[in-house]
C-alpha cells in the first residue's frame, strides 16, 4: 500500500494540474487493496476517488482462469478481478470463435 500511497501523496499538491490518474496493475491483481487504500487513507480520500475499475481480460484464456481451483482454498484472482470490475474489456477476441466469445460474455454477466 505504501508503494501506492507515496506517489499519490507526492502528486496531491499538483492535483489541479490533471483530470485523472490511471492505475494499471500487471496480470491477475486483486483490486481490493487499491480500493481500500484510496478509501481509508485520509490523504488519499481527500484528494482522489475511484471512478471505475476496468479489467482487461484475455478472451482466449479467461475461462480457464475462472475455473482454476486454488490448492489451499485461496481466492481465485481472475474471478475476484472480474467481480470487482465496472467494465471488462476483452482482448484477443480474434483467437476465439463467435460462439466462444458469446459464451464467455454470457458467463461474465452472471458474475
Amino acid at each position: 500500500r505504501g508503494a501506492l500511497a507515496r506517489p499519490l501523496g507526492q502528486l496531491a499538491p499538483r492535483r489541479k494540474d490533471f483530470d485523472a490518474i490511471l492505475l494499471e496493475t500487471t496480470g491477475l491483481a486483486d483490486p481490493a487493496p487499491i480500493v481500500y487504500t484510496v478509501q481509508t487513507n485520509p490523504k488519499m480520500s481527500d484528494n482522489y476517488r475511484i471512478d471505475s475499475i476496468v479489467c482487461l481480460a484475455d478472451c482466449k484464456h479467461l475461462e480457464a482462469h475462472l475455473d482454476e481451483k486454488k490448492p489451499d482454498g485461496s481466492i481465485n484472482e481472475a474471478l475476484q478481478q472480474v467481480a470487482f470490475a465496472d467494465k471488462i474489456l476483452l482482448n484477443k477476441v480474434d483467437l476465439v470463435t463467435a460462439e466462444e466469445k458469446a459464451k464467455l460474455e454470457a458467463r461474465l454477466r452472471t458474475i
